[in-house]
């Protein structure tokens, strides 16, 4: 291969990894806390036996740390954004009573594969647990929801079902 086809070449698989990992919209970063593509485990509050349904937006990890200005979530989602049309188009985190704290827009579709996006959440002085729920366009809430206990990271899978399912009244994971 010739030095300027071989240049085309490597210039062009560099592309295509660039535009792979969707930083944000368009394949412009958004400002956001370290969007990243990862695979991730599901808890062990959620049997590994069991099938999620992928027609709804199913949270299926959460990692939390403590950042200036409030908590940075890192929010696995495992959906088929392939399917029907369809996408999960966000998450949010939520008291457990339902007052939203936050919420992350999801700009594309992601394939029917888990994929990881973060973003910084300011959580009330005293709040311990929070609930991170996922969303699609297609079917609305559903799925599995993720219990999060702020302070020390530890989460419980709770299946919602169809609907969004209060939270209130249930224990925080690890505390």
């Amino acid at each position: 291969m010739s030095l300027p086809t071989r240049r085309r070449v490597l210039l062009g698989a560099a592309a295509v990894t660039g535009l792979a990992g969707c930083p944000g919209t368009d394949g412009q970063s958004d400002g956001r806390d370290g969007d990243a593509d990862a695979g991730a485990t599901p808890t062990d509050a959620e049997p590994a036996d069991r099938e999620l349904d992928l027609r709804e937006a199913n949270v299926v990890a959460v990692a939390v740390d403590r950042r200036a200005g409030g908590y940075r979530f890192g929010v696995t989602l495992h959906h088929d954004d392939g399917g029907e049309g369809g996408y999960a188009n966000w998450w949010q985190v939520e008291t457990l009573d339902g007052e939203r704290l936050d919420r992350r827009e999801l700009a594309h579709p992601h394939g029917t594969r888990e994929f990881t996006r973060s973003a910084t959440v300011t959580v009330p002085d005293g709040t311990t647990c929070v609930v991170v729920r996922g969303h699609d366009e297609t079917h609305g809430y559903g799925g599995q929801a993720m219990l999060v206990n702020v302070e020390t990271g530890a989460t419980a899978a709770v299946r919602q079902g169809s609907g969004r399912a209060s939270m209130a009244g249930r224990g925080c994971p690890g505390g």
